[in-house]
């Protein structure tokens, strides 16, 4: 939980408000951004909530919080509510899962609500509220990992569903080694006739992406809309394999089409599929 007593100075005044312990991992700027920002190296309220939709989105960006650095000074009222309103829709059949988990340093997880199984993208934290709801929407029959670093709570949530879970053989350790369905190879892996992962070695060694329904693409920390570059990037300063394999992964990316990224770390972004490939070739460019 927050502490009142580590509330940040940067705050202004009123319910909201992020405490001391905020590890800038950005997931309530981009879930809230009329309430909350970045002051220094760490988030802050500089808005509350005037109405019904940005109070909600507050206080589904405080339950989202990998840390739990975001308080309120008065006892919420709406929490089970809100917690209703987890997964949240993005489009279609494919929602946020909120809940992001400190392990993961706040990374994005996604369902995908399908009538041969749903797919649970990366791994939220395994939280009793969530679980109802991914209960409630058919449960999950995979749990596609996109790379090393954002699996989290996933044996939770292979004991608690029977899912079978998939990783690439080169992000595979200790903590997955008795992963359902290793992959291998740097060939795409058509899983089912609308889930096609694709391996883009770089970021890590094994890390792969998903293409849903040739057009949701789940990005994991490959790729992701730089909000203060205002295009598709790839961030070299955490790449952890090799930055040459990165922008070879990027380029035969490139080579499909799609019209949302979806990324672990990063914004999400959605376009036709004519600019999505223009935002392609200006990342492109921008990696040299």
């Amino acid at each position: 939980m927050a502490h009142l007593n580590r509330r940040r100075s940067a705050n202004v005044s009123g319910d909201f408000y992020v405490d001391s312990t905020c590890i800038d991992c950005d997931t309530c700027r981009w879930m809230a951004p009329e309430v909350f920002s970045r002051t220094g190296s760490q988030s802050a309220v500089h808005h509350q909530p005037i109405d019904a939709q940005e109070r909600l989105r507050a206080m589904q960006a405080l339950l989202a919080c990998p840390t739990a650095s975001i308080g309120t000074v008065e006892k919420p009222a709406d929490v089970r509510q809100v917690q209703s309103s987890f997964p949240i829709p993005i489009a279609e059949n494919v929602y946020h899962c909120g809940y992001h988990a400190e392990s993961s340093y706040g990374a994005a997880s996604y369902l995908i609500q399908r009538s041969d199984g749903n797919v649970l993208v990366d791994s939220p934290r395994f939280t009793p509220p969530l679980v109802k709801r991914l209960e409630a929407l058919g449960g999950v029959r995979y749990m596609y990992l996109t790379h090393r670093d954002d699996i989290a709570d996933h044996a939770k949530f292979r004991q608690h569903f029977h899912c079978d879970r998939i990783l690439h053989e080169d992000d595979v350790d200790h903590s997955t080694q008795e992963i359902e369905i290793p992959l291998s190879g740097q060939e795409p892996i058509q899983l089912a006739s609308d889930l096609l992962i694709i391996p883009v070695p770089g970021h890590t060694k094994g890390h792969t992406v998903l293409l849903y329904n040739s057009k949701f693409l789940f990005t994991g920390d490959h790729l992701a809309w730089s909000e203060s570059r205002h295009q598709l990037y790839a961030f070299r300063d955490v790449c952890w394999y090799s930055w040459e394999a990165l922008v070879q992964s990027m380029h035969r990316l490139a080579d499909y089409s799609f019209e949302w990224v979806l990324p672990g770390h990063g914004r999400r972004y959605s376009a036709d599929r004519q600019t999505m490939q223009k935002e392609m070739q200006r990342c492109l460019d921008h990696l040299g």
